[in-house]
């Protein structure tokens, strides 16, 4: 038996869920009779989805669809980052919305400091951008994945590698 216990917390997304979102969002484009005209463009690049519409009106409808099929797909609403709309040729709008991946060093910091303050017997440590957590009992590992869910942080937080 171990005589430590560990997991990492992360903050990452399922690549394929993310292209069956934007797939089943390009298709209700294609099908909705208010959005079916507009030549709406939706593309998925590595890091950011590309939207290309006629207004800001189907724009805020276009992310809407994106939010649902997001969800509908287990998928944090933290992952997206919406920049801002500019103006396109043709007297369209076009916005670039980043995928969110990774742990800043600023929200490892904070969550280091939540477990050092409330769990003296765990330590963690930053690992580029994931923060490892260690401690003799599962139960107190346990505990501070139920802490950190209880806060809100700017990106989605995912915990693997439990051992």
């Amino acid at each position: 038996m171990a005589s430590t216990y560990s997991f990492d917390i992360v903050s990452d997304f399922d690549r394929q869920e993310l292209v069956n979102a934007v797939d089943q969002t390009v298709r209700e484009i294609s099908s909705r009779y208010d959005l079916k005209d507009t030549k709406t463009t939706v593309e998925l690049g590595d890091e950011a989805i590309t939207v290309n519409t006629d207004s800001e009106f189907t724009l805020d409808a276009i992310h809407t669809i994106l939010r649902t099929k997001a969800a509908k797909r287990n998928l944090s609403q933290k992952i997206f980052e919406y920049g801002k709309v500019e103006s396109a040729s043709g007297n369209r709008v076009r916005q670039d919305i980043k995928l969110k991946k990774g742990i800043s060093q600023e929200n490892a910091k904070q969550i280091t400091k939540i477990i050092r303050d409330e769990f003296k017997k765990a330590q963690a440590s930053i690992q580029g951008d994931a923060v490892r957590v260690s401690s003799k009992t599962k139960d107190e590992l346990q505990a501070i994945i139920q802490r950190l869910k209880q806060e809100d942080f700017p990106v989605a937080l995912q915990f693997t590698n439990y051992r």
